[in-house]
This record gives C-alpha cells, structure tokens and sequence, in this order.
C-alpha cells in the first residue's frame, strides 16, 4: 500500500495568514476609533475607507469591530458589505491555500 503526504509550502501560508490578520485588525481598529470619534463628535473616518477595508481582505474585522463595539450595526449596507466580503475572501484565502498543498 502507498502512503500518501500531504505537505505545505509555509512561507505562501505564512504570507497569505499574515495578510488576512494583519488586514482585519486595521479593519478593525478603523472601528473602534471611528466609534470613539463618533462620541465625541470629532471626525470621522469615511464610510469609503472601511468599504475599500473590506474589499480588500478586512471584511471579517469589520464584522467583530460593528459587533464589540456596537457601531454601525443598524446600517444594512455595511453589514451585508462585511459580511459578503468576509465570505468571498474566505473563500479565496482557501483558493489560494489548496494551489500551496503538494499531495504526494
């Protein structure tokens, strides 16, 4: 019987888990100081950033900011704008991760 290995090339891993995290925490830190200046009526950060956050990887990020920091979770178009977002790049961050796996 063969035995069959499944291997990963860590450093693409490592850049793509790096991007994600690193991507979300901005997402996410961009909410909670958006929230802070929300209360104290200083300005704010455009609804245009945290939607290009978003696309870019940070989606999921957004989602738990709104959530733990009880902001903007009345307006639809950024929880279906996180929410779709964290999927898709769910998504293509598995994509990405299955073309790094060596079966052999």
């Amino acid at each position: 019987m063969e035995s069959t290995t499944i291997s990963f090339n860590l450093t693409v891993l490592g850049v793509i888990l790096a991007y994600y995290i690193i991507i979300n925490l901005i997402l996410y830190c961009a909410m909670a100081l958006d929230k802070k200046r929300a209360i104290k009526n200083r300005r704010r950060i455009p609804e245009k950033t945290m939607f290009l956050l978003a696309i870019l990887g940070g989606g999921a990020g957004g989602l738990f900011g709104m959530v733990l920091n009880r902001h903007k979770t009345h307006h639809l178009d950024f929880v279906m704008a996180f929410t779709i977002t964290s999927i898709l790049h769910l998504l293509v961050a598995l994509l990405l991760i299955s073309k790094f796996v060596v079966i052999g």
